[in-house]
Formats: C-alpha cells, structure tokens, sequence
C-alpha cells in the first residue's frame, strides 16, 4: 500500500554588472570573468543589499520590500497548507498509508527517546488518528523491538509537537516548514537569480498554495522537508562568494536529506557535485576537501548508523514487506525500466498522477528548462543537475509514481527548484507567455480551492481524490491514463510529446534569436513590433 512501507502500487482501476559569481556550478560561457551578456542575470548574494537590476533593468526591491513579501507568501502559504489539514487523509483518519509510521515514531522519541514502537502499536495509539487497525510494516525483531522502515529525521522533527499537541501539531509544524520554504524560495529567486519580486512574489505564492507543494506541506511525509533542504543547498551553492557559513549550510543540507529518505541520496549526490566543483572552480580547494571529507564522515556514520539499528544499509531492512525480497527490494524484484520510462512525461502530463492535471502552470517548466539549458547562466547547473537526478529517481528507481498518496510525491524534493527554473524563464519572456502562466496559475488555484471545499465537507479524502475525475475534469479529455493506456491514451500520450518537443524547441529558438539579434545590433522582431 506503501511507495516505501509495504511497497504495494495502486492496482489498475477497474542586468546590472556584479562581481562574478565565484560558485558557477558549470562554465558560465561567454562573458565570464567580464560584463556578462545581456541575456544572462547576476545573482546576488548573501547579505546584499537589495541593489542588483533585474533583467528589466531595474533596480532591485530594498530590504524592507523584499522582507515583507516573503512574509506575506509565508502566510498564505502556512494558510493555504493548513486548510488541507483538514481533509482527512483517508476516511475515518486523518493520517493514512505511511503518515500513522512517522507519528508513532515521533510519539515514541518524543515519549520514550527511541523508534521502537512495539508500545505505541500494542496500546494502538494510533486509533487518535486512524480508526482502524494499520497494516502491518514492521518486521518482528528478536529483540521485541519494532522499527518502522522510514527514516528516523522526520519522526525526530515532529517529536516535540506530536508530544504536545498530536497529530494536528505535527502536520501543522509541517505547514510552518511549508511557509518557511515559501520565504526562501522567494528570496533565492531575487537574490540568487535576479527575478524581480513582482514576479517572484506571485509566482511563489501560486506554486506554494496549489498542489502538489500545499498537499505536502501538511501530510505526514519527508518530501516537504526535503524540498527545503534541496532549497537550501541551492541558496548555499549559488552564492557570489564561499564563505564558513555557505559551506556549512551546503553540508548540512547534504547530510540532511538521506536521514529525510534514503530516496533523496541521488538529488544530495548531484547538489555535492555541483558545490564541489563550484569550490574548486572559486580556487577554495580547502573548503572543497573539508565539505568532501565531511560528506564521507556522513556517509560512513549513516551506513554505521542504519546496520546497528536497522539490521541492513537503509531502513527497508525493518520492514516485514522486504524481508523475504530484501531491503532492495523496494525499486523492484525485476524492474522493467523501458516500462518505467513512460514516467518522464508521465510525471507531468499523466490524467491523475502529473503535476499538470492538478496545477496546469507546471507545464511550463517544458519550455523554461529549455532556455535555462541553453542560456546557462550561472548557477544554473545548480538547478539543472538535482532536478535531473530528482526526476530521474522517480522514473527509474521509484516502484511506482501512482500509489495511495497524492500525485507528485516523488519529485516534491525538487519542486522548488523547477519554480526557479519557471520564474527566471518568465522574467525574459514575452507578454504572451505570462498571459499563458497565468491562466494555468489560476485554473490550478481553482483546482485546489475545489479539493479543500470538498474535501472539508467530507466528500473526498488525500489518498483517493486523484481518481475522482470531477475534480479536475479537463485532465480526463486531455491528459492520458498512464495506468490503463489504452489506444486512446497512446494517442494523447504522443500528441503530449509533440506537444512538449515544440514547446522547448520553441523556446530555445526564441532566446537564440533574441540573443543573435543583440549581436548583430539588431533587436529581434518580436521586440520590434
């Protein structure tokens, strides 16, 4: 029932000039060492004051400004996250699938100091938000301990709350972390990326509210956690200089992520590429041996970590799905990775389990990942290789991408980081395209609006509202079904690669144009009309 519990899929159905960035995460191209090119933005950094032009040409927001619409998009977004709290997950719980795992083990270390939860099932503690007796996912110890196969940071964030309030503290704490990544994501897309708070103000805002990130940002589930670390290594790694407090952060970003889930090492692996090889390009080769030997104490301390608790390399070793497969049985006993590949669209454009089905504005990361790879600003591996690593996870290592959660799950971790990739493609485009945006921003926003109302008035729940049609009716007339494709959904699942192969062609042509136009001293005819 599980994506890592018990592993069971959900059956068929019936510019201004700055000193250069010192941490590009790839070769910046032409202009480095120099006057950037016209089409390339200057993050700023940590600690600037507010003065760097956006690609407009203007000035940055002041301080204040800036200060004050990362409140704002915190609030709306605490707000918007903790309305779904009260959806339940499932009916007759508000926690259901891995979520009542996680509470038991905050419960227990919050109670007891450990993650053995042989009490807390044995008293059932866990009717206060599950009235039904759970599916079994701990394997029996000969010890009598029962370790729940989920990694142990999130229990040990929500530890406290869930002592002092329960259930209703711990998702939301998990809804203040959510505004918490709101602030951020704002701030790094002005400082570090140079995208002009009328836009990134917004454009946060509307990614933060809708699904998938609001979902998450009150569900029992590491993702969330997970997308503000991934966010936070990218602040780090994208500042204009290295400092001890740069470094540290990166580290404990790093380090944080394969405590969250063993399924995040591939997003921590290629993050510490990209700020190894930013160190080392920014002549910091000390910084860079310190972080590469921190990275490889940490590394050595989880294995440790996970024998002698779990009994194996990662958790799954704990769980009684596994013990006849074995704790690497959670990608699959035999895995048909050309089967699998279908998810790389799929992901996006899939009827009930892409991004796109229930927030439409996540179809333009197609066309802005495109300019971003071929504009490479700096830092723009920074985005580009986590997203990759993040996406690629979900499509090849993942069991399934539609199981008994909400859509997205696999890829939230990443999430922030492609609205980076949106707003900086935004701040260059046309008129056209932000007319576009918004349209898919406001039908999302609708889309989310319509789940907490029915789900408030007890008509859907979390884990199976991504079957409910009604609820976002376009998808079914458009989008394919993943699950069944039928010949039907092989029709439209080749007109959505058409669909996105044009898209992105069509992008990276209108920023070689524009910036062909610059240098031939001719503005494209897009800019003359």
């Amino acid at each position: 029932m599980t994506e890592e519990g018990s592993a069971i899929s959900r059956p068929p159905r019936p510019v201004a000039p700055a000193a250069p960035d010192p941490l590009p995460a790839a070769d910046p191209g032409p202009g480095a060492g120099g006057t950037p090119p016209a089409d390339r933005a200057v993050p700023a950094g940590l600690g600037d004051r507010a003065d760097r032009a956006d690609p407009s040409g203007r000035r940055g927001p002041t301080a204040r400004r800036l200060a004050a619409a990362m409140l704002a998009v915190a609030v709306l977004t605490v707000l918007a996250a903790g309305l779904g709290a009260g959806v339940p997950s499932t009916y007759g719980g508000a926690a259901a699938v891995d979520e009542p795992q996680y509470l038991l083990s905050a419960l227990s270390l919050g109670e007891d100091g450990d993650l053995d939860i042989a009490d807390e099932l044995a008293e059932r503690r866990y009717l206060a938000f599950h009235d039904a007796d759970l599916p079994v996912q701990t394997a029996d110890r000969a010890d009598g301990r029962r370790l729940s196969p989920h990694d142990p940071l999130l229990p040990a964030l929500l530890a406290v709350p869930m002592r002092l309030g329960g259930w209703v503290a711990a998702k939301l704490t998990l809804a203040g972390l959510a505004g918490v990544l709101a602030a951020l994501l704002v701030w790094v897309a002005v400082r570090r990326f140079a995208v002009p708070l009328r836009l990134a103000a917004p454009g946060v805002a509307v990614a933060t509210c809708t699904a998938p990130l609001a979902v998450y940002g009150q569900q029992i589930y590491p993702e969330l956690p997970a997308a503000l670390a991934a966010l936070g290594a990218v602040a780090a790694v994208t500042a204009p200089r290295p400092t001890a407090r740069t470094v540290a952060a990166l580290a404990a970003a790093l380090v944080a992520l394969p405590w969250l889930s063993v399924k995040y090492v591939p997003v921590s692996a290629a993050l510490a590429a990209v700020g190894l090889v930013a160190l080392c390009r920014a002549g910091a080769r000390r910084a860079a041996a310190v972080l590469a030997g921190l990275l490889a104490a940490a590394a050595v301390a989880y294995a440790a970590a996970h024998r002698a608790i779990y009994g194996g390399w990662t958790v799954y070793a704990s769980g009684d799905h596994f013990q006849g497969s074995g704790e690497f049985g959670v990608v699959g006993v035999q895995p048909n990775y050309p089967g699998r590949s279908v998810r790389l669209l799929g992901l996006l454009v899939d009827r009930d389990f892409g991004l796109a089905a229930w927030q439409p504005a996540w179809l333009l990361l197609v066309p802005a990942l495109a300019a971003l790879l071929v504009r490479r600003p700096p830092g723009w591996a920074a985005l580009a290789m986590p997203l990759a690593a993040g996406w690629a996870t979900a499509t090849w290592v993942a069991l399934t991408m539609h199981g008994y959660w909400w859509p997205g799950r696999q890829v939230v971790v990443v999430l922030p980081l492609a609205v980076l990739v949106v707003l900086a493609w935004l701040a260059r485009a046309g008129r056209v395209a932000a007319a576009t945006a918004a349209a898919l921003a406001a039908a999302g926003l609708a889309v989310y609006a319509a789940l907490l109302v029915t789900g408030w008035f007890g008509d859907t729940v979390w884990v199976l509202a991504p079957d409910e049609l009604a609820l976002h009716p376009p998808a079914g007339w458009l989008l394919p079904d993943d699950r069944d494709l039928t010949a039907r959904d092989r029709v439209l699942y080749a007109i959505w690669v058409a669909v996105t192969v044009v898209a992105a062609v069509t992008a990276a042509t209108a920023l070689l144009s524009r910036r062909t136009g610059r240098r031939s001293g001719r503005a494209p005819a897009a800019s003359r009309r």
